[in-house]
């Protein structure tokens, strides 16, 4: 009995010292071998072992208590009294597993499972197949869990274009609806205040016909109509070439001579209210005395007065309708859709700026946008410079502050002073959306706009507040027809 004892443990020994050599080889790569993780394909065995024992699987004594020594310090670690059951003398299989236990000293957690899974191997063959079949299995698992997200993406995705589209339809026939009433508005003002005028001269030209003298009189309140809205378009463009003169005589004021005031258009002798002028007040001035069928009693031929210098390059500015703009909480969903492109990811420093220009598509009517960031806010903004750009490419510029280039100017001329005063050639623009800092770390911001014109949308994203933090921003644009 002395002898087999000593046997054991002396198998058991040699088995340690084995172990430990064989242990040297990464225990990660030895379960990837085989397609699991290695506290997975330790379970499987462990599974197989519990299941298999005394069926498929016959061991010999001394084996089958190598197993079990390799479970213990696989599950406890190094022997300890604490955890191994109190034995008796005549208990021979306690005993012989207790000295097992012992005999495999400082063994690691990570050594005994893989040698576990390694004896387990060498003593049954039907071990290898039982992992493959399970790793089938999981393998068959995973790609019908793949199959199923990508097919609720592609679903959600769908719903979401169909939403979007039907969202900016509605919102095009809002926009419609409202430049429809507002020129119902205009019409019936300007209607009003010439109502006396257009039928005195159609009586005139068409005395003792009254369906010829409605077809007149419809003619020359269109034309009228058309002739006030280029007349407030050029003051528009007037007036926003005012300002940026305005704003160059300030930055020059310190060190050149005010620059003469700008010359303006004479006002066309047609009358012609403001939008805001109320219904049935009467014109200040009476149409001009019929010469022929050519003459419009809304005003001589001087009333199309020389176009402001630069409209030939430059389109005349329409009314700008307000943005839309409303959010969504799929932000994470957002950026990964976005981030495999890299020219939607923008990083922006700290005081720094970031524009992106999108020209006008002659395809398109409406700009759509959607944008958000990692972990805090960032401002936002929306401007319409009226210019035509040579392509549609959209471009990006980030600039270190948001004053970066009107400092720049106005360094350039403080310090050459006898090149003279320098007209500014930049292109008007307009303020569709003030800009705000956004909570676009929580909500994907979105928005959209009616094409006012031909020209190119300035989207402002400003950092120039935040002293430390810089900002990722996921964002996209695209138009509708």
């Amino acid at each position: 009995m002395a002898d087999a004892e000593q046997t054991l443990v002396n198998g058991v020994t040699n088995l340690s010292v084995n172990g430990n050599e064989k242990g040297k080889d990464s225990a990660e790569d030895f379960a990837k071998s085989w397609g699991f993780g290695l506290s997975e394909l330790y379970k499987l065995a462990i599974r197989f072992f519990k299941e298999k024992d005394g069926k498929a699987l016959k061991l010999k004594y001394q084996d089958k208590l190598r197993l079990v020594a390799y479970t213990k310090q696989a599950t406890f670690g190094k022997y300890r009294n604490d955890v191994s059951p109190e034995v008796g003398f005549l208990d021979v299989v306690g005993n012989d597993r207790r000295q097992a236990w012992q005999a495999l000293g400082d063994m690691s957690q990570t050594t005994a499972m893989v040698e576990f899974v390694k004896q387990l191997d060498a003593l049954c063959p039907l071990f290898r197949p039982f992992t493959e079949a399970h790793n089938a299995e999981k393998q068959e698992q995973q790609r019908k869990r793949q199959e199923e997200e990508d097919r609720l993406r592609r679903e959600a995705e769908e719903k979401e274009r169909r939403r979007l589209e039907e969202e900016a339809q509605r919102q095009q026939e809002l926009q419609k609806q409202k430049q429809l009433e507002q020129e119902m508005q205009i019409r019936a003002a300007l209607n009003q205040q010439t109502a006396v005028q257009f039928a005195q001269y159609a009586q005139q030209q068409c005395p003792n016909n009254k369906q010829q003298q409605e077809e007149l009189i419809r003619q020359l309140q269109e034309q009228h109509y058309q002739q006030y809205m280029q007349q407030v378009y050029q003051q528009q463009l007037l007036h926003q070439q005012q300002q940026y003169q305005q704003m160059q005589q300030q930055q020059q004021a310190s060190n050149t001579a005010p620059a003469p005031s700008p010359q303006t258009n004479p006002s066309p002798p047609m009358a012609s209210p403001t939008p805001t002028q109320q219904p049935g007040s009467q014109p200040t001035e009476a149409p001009p005395k019929p010469q022929g069928n050519s003459v419009i009693p809304n005003g001589p031929a001087e009333a199309t007065e020389k176009k402001p210098e630069g409209e030939d390059l430059i389109p005349p500015p329409a009314l700008l309708m307000p943005a839309s703009i409303w959010t969504r909480k799929d932000i994470q969903s957002f950026k990964d859709s976005v981030k495999h492109c890299q020219e939607n990811v923008i990083k922006i420093g700290s005081l720094a700026t970031a524009t992106v220009r999108v020209p006008t598509h002659e395809d398109g009517t409406c700009l759509f946008w959607e944008f958000a960031t990692d972990y805090y806010d960032i401002g936002f903004g929306v401007y319409f410079e009226w210019t035509i750009a040579p392509n549609t490419t959209v471009s990006v510029t980030v600039s270190e502050s948001s004053d970066e280039e009107e400092f720049d100017e106005e360094q350039d001329t403080k310090n050459d002073v006898e090149q003279g005063t320098k007209k500014e050639d930049r292109p008007p623009t307009d303020e569709i959306i003030p800009v705000y800092r956004r909570d676009c770390h929580e909500e994907v911001y979105c928005g959209s706009h009616a094409y006012p014109g031909q020209g190119v949308y300035l989207l402002k994203f400003d950092n120039s507040y935040s002293l430390w933090r810089s900002k990722t921003l996921y964002y996209r644009v695209y138009y509708s027809r």
